[in-house]
């Protein structure tokens, strides 16, 4: 799995066929195509490219459309992404929600949990909008986003605009996406976490900094913090 992990954040689109293809050419291993559909799909990955919508919605969750098609991020807080990640920490997997500001790339809150249920998402979005609120909330349709009580707490604020993506489509969550690429490969792929609050610690200074002392070439080399408090103003 984390073979198919280092994988996919690289080469986001491919499949069982061309994962199978490269877990032969970076490390020698032969795996069938149908293994490879099952680890993916118990990592909750999916290959990124528009395709027709054949999945259904779980049936007493709520989906709404995607919002956010030609509105690009132009203040703080106007948008908000969320998406879950999987490190990995002494053998076992855990998982990485984290709010994300596409206008400035700041990380608003992000918390680790070792299991998959909603709850650590809920407490997530509740720290974060103890932050701010944005105009647009918008994630994809896990079930972890579209449980009853995650949508609540989003409606308990009634300008909160609730997006989601469109199944298969890879650019409408495109900053999420390249906030974990930037976290696996500056962080988690560097380290060897022994348990999970030596995870939870690493993340925190990689967050840190990520915020505050990392410049990004998308805002002039400015750093996050400084864009989304307003210190610097993008053109």
């Amino acid at each position: 799995m984390q073979q198919i992990d280092v994988i996919y954040t690289e080469y986001p689109t491919f499949g069982s066929r061309k994962m199978k293809a490269q877990l032969y050419r970076w490390y020698k291993e032969k795996v069938s195509r149908k293994l490879i559909r099952k680890l993916m799909q118990l990592m909750g990955l999916e290959a990124l490219y528009q395709r027709p919508n054949t999945s259904k919605p779980y049936p007493e969750h709520a989906i709404f459309p995607y919002l956010l098609r030609h509105i690009p991020a132009t203040h703080s807080n106007h948008i908000w992404g969320t998406d879950i990640t999987y490190i990995k920490i002494n053998g076992t997997w855990a998982y990485l929600v984290a709010l994300l500001d596409w206008y400035s790339r700041y990380v608003v809150s992000w918390q680790l949990s070792d299991s998959m249920t909603s709850d650590f998402c809920i407490e997530n979005l509740e720290r974060g909008l103890l932050v701010a609120q944005p105009d647009y909330h918008n994630s994809d349709q896990g079930s972890q986003f579209t449980a009853k009580e995650y949508l609540q707490t989003l409606q308990h604020y009634p300008n909160i605009k609730i997006s989601m993506d469109g199944r298969g489509r890879c650019m409408d969550n495109i900053f999420t996406e390249r906030l974990w690429r930037t976290v696996k490969y500056e962080e988690v792929y560097l380290k060897e976490y022994s348990s999970f609050h030596d995870a939870e610690q690493s993340l925190t200074h990689f967050f840190t900094n990520y915020n505050t002392d990392r410049p990004h070439q998308s805002l002039n080399n400015n750093v996050p913090a400084d864009v989304y408090f307003e210190k610097i103003r993008l053109s």
